[in-house]
């Protein structure tokens, strides 16, 4: 076991020498063609460290009937039972699959397990890995608490803030991607929290990809300005306040035209209220790419993210941004150099930004510019080196107990 070693920020080493490769597997709810933050980034990480020499075993729910595990070199896939999430039927939640993890890993041990979600699948791996006394790390991506209030069950953020304390306090590591939401984990009794903020491909997410035909599509004009937000279409991401935005802009724009990117449960009650908006539907690849370059602006309301993998996407896309001062836009905006912020829940301030950007397209193509520069240093290559740093610690504890607490301060401590 390491004897509490360094109480440090993790440093990666860019010139880092051959190091052997690790065993490692992954357990995720979620996983592309799925189209959400969490699965992307989670594929980007799996993709990251096969590149770099590791043998991968991805573990996930099977999407659509049928489906085949995906196989390659350093690579094999297990796909399991899921069901349809509610309100999100293209979504699937696992199932229950603690037997047949402790059979797999029995026969081919993994150095180290990560865990990305916190479901029913990510509880039974937890539990296998514990049987089998397998180091385990976790991810904490999604406010499934602050979800809670949103769908009117207000009353379960205890328990399930109660649950996730439980789930993330028996693995070795917690990963996370900004300060402000590790410090506020630490403060509900999490431990072991990491800080490993998350990447941007700034040459799929790129002004080069701007496109007029796209725009003539949209019906607009070379000089309209294209107010977009990318998400889903759902409670939790605080939309009543964009179309309040919006409406407030077009007092001093006219011209102002909002793109929404994305579905969900709210998309036809935003189509009555916003009848002129263009709703472009899911986009993926290339396609996003596109739709983020087109715009213009990017208005970004949500109070429940994790981080919120958008805002660095439409930064490299070089759109001035607006955001609330939390998440990834409270580390990666500086407000009035390279994007705008509101304070957290100040939804009048909120409006006066949105105003502010829509009257001065000076500002807005200055902070665009700034965005673009700024994620140019956001690559993923680091971001997969710190998770590689951290995993590789974890697989160095032995023996791990069936009680992970005890081994929560093998691990170094993330300031």
């Amino acid at each position: 076991m390491l004897s509490n070693p360094l109480h440090a920020d993790l440093v990666v080493d860019e010139l880092r020498p051959a190091r052997p490769s690790m065993r490692i597997a992954v357990v995720t709810e979620t996983y592309p063609p799925e189209v959400n933050g969490v699965a992307l980034t989670i594929a980007r990480l799996v993709e990251g460290l096969r590149e770099r020499g590791h043998d991968l075993q991805l573990i996930r729910p099977r999407q659509v009937s049928g489906e085949a595990a995906g196989q390659g070199e350093r690579f094999h896939e297990l796909l399991l039972r899921g069901l349809p999430i509610p309100r999100y039927p293209h979504l699937k939640m696992g199932l229950p699959a603690k037997s047949k993890l402790v059979e797999l890993w029995a026969k081919r041990r993994p150095d180290v397990v990560h865990i990305a979600t916190e479901g029913p699948l990510g509880w039974s791996a937890l539990q296998a890995a514990q049987r089998l006394r397998l180091p385990v790390t976790s991810d904490f991506r999604t406010h499934f608490d602050a979800y809670s209030r949103h769908y009117g069950v207000g009353w379960l953020r205890k328990p399930i803030m109660a649950y996730l304390r439980k789930f993330h306090n028996r693995t070795l590591a917690t990963m996370v991607p900004t300060e402000q939401l590790r410090d506020d984990l630490v403060g509900n009794g999490f431990q072991g929290v990491q800080v490993v903020a998350r990447g941007v491909d700034n040459t799929r997410f790129s002004p080069a990809h701007r496109s007029q035909a796209l725009r003539d599509n949209w019906g607009v004009g070379p000089a309209t300005q294209v107010v977009a937000c990318v998400g889903r279409l759902a409670p939790e991401k605080n939309l009543g306040l964009l179309l309040q935005a919006y409406a407030a802009m077009r007092q001093v724009r006219r011209d102002s035209r909002l793109l929404l990117v994305g579905d969900g449960p709210m998309r036809a009650e935003l189509q009555s209220r916003c009848p002129d908006a263009v709703f472009a539907g899911m986009r993926g690849g290339a396609d996003l790419a596109a739709h983020y370059a087109s715009a213009d602006l990017f208005l970004f309301p949500s109070l429940t993210e994790t981080f919120g993998n958008v805002t660095p996407e439409a930064m490299a896309s070089g759109l001035a941004v607006l955001a609330y001062d939390y998440a990834a836009a409270g580390r990666l905006i500086r407000n009035d150099e390279n994007g705008l912020l509101a304070p957290r829940d100040q939804a009048t301030a909120f409006i006066a930004q949105a105003v502010r950007l829509a009257g001065d397209p000076v500002l807005a193509r200055r902070l665009g510019a700034q965005a673009c520069a700024a994620m140019q240093s956001q690559g993923w290559e680091r971001i997969v080196g710190q998770v590689e740093t951290l995993l590789r610690q974890a697989a160095s504890v032995q023996g791990a107990p069936v009680n992970g607490h005890t081994l929560l301060h093998a691990l170094p401590r993330a300031r």
